[in-house]
């Protein structure tokens, strides 16, 4: 089997015997499993594999809730959650996606199929968490994923071409200014008062330009 790029870091367990020359790789999400990975693991294969965001500079993205879809001991895809960043939005009821990015030789479909998977159990590992959201960057994908997995889109994000540093706070240069589509996935009921912000904000999707025909 052929793994494209990073073979050695993509491996799952180093000391996993492989018959003859490996595997083949899988062609369907259905032949892999979702695993809980390292976190430096998940950083490095995001680096690697995320067209707009490969760095993950922020100091608090520090979570240990990282998953990998692996199948025959070689990840295709990696997934890493963390508090929202938002700083107004619930911070232990609530977990964000930050990041979710796919290897290209992942067998289509996977990112919605892991979506799906990693919901049912954070749902499960984690009774306390109500909501999941994630922020779709408007300037090169759809939001197709979210839409197949049952996520709801919400508020836009419509952020001005300027950079978040300032003589005060100084940041790496923004990876994308794109206006960000926030996606919502309800878990369960709440009581939180912040859901008075999902009945309004359902009305407000950012108004992409329509896409051409291939």
């Amino acid at each position: 089997m052929a793994v494209l790029g990073g073979e050695s870091i993509r491996v799952m367990y180093p000391f996993f015997s492989r018959e003859g020359e490996g595997g083949s790789s899988p062609t369907s999400p259905l032949e892999m499993r979702v695993v809980q990975i390292p976190n430096d693991k998940a950083r490095a294969l995001n680096q690697l594999w995320h067209s707009r965001l490969p760095r993950i500079d922020s100091p608090f993205i520090r979570s240990d809730l990282c998953f990998g879809a692996e199948g025959d001991n070689i990840l295709y895809a990696v997934a890493i959650w963390d508090h929202p960043v938002a700083r107004h939005l619930p911070q232990q009821e609530w977990l964000e996606l930050r990041r979710l990015a796919v290897a290209p030789d992942a067998p289509r479909y996977t990112p919605s199929w892991m979506l799906g998977v990693m919901t049912r159990r954070i749902r499960t590992l984690y009774p306390h968490v109500v909501m999941l959201v994630s922020y779709q960057d408007t300037e090169v994908h759809t939001g197709t994923i979210y839409r197949a997995a049952g996520w709801v889109p919400t508020r836009c994000i419509d952020r001005p071409s300027a950079s978040w540093s300032n003589t005060v706070r100084q940041r790496p240069p923004d990876q994308s200014l794109a206006p960000k589509q926030r996606w919502e996935k309800r878990l369960r009921p709440t009581t939180t008062s912040v859901v008075s912000e999902l009945g309004t904000s359902f009305s407000q999707p950012c108004m992409l330009p329509e896409r051409s025909a291939p």
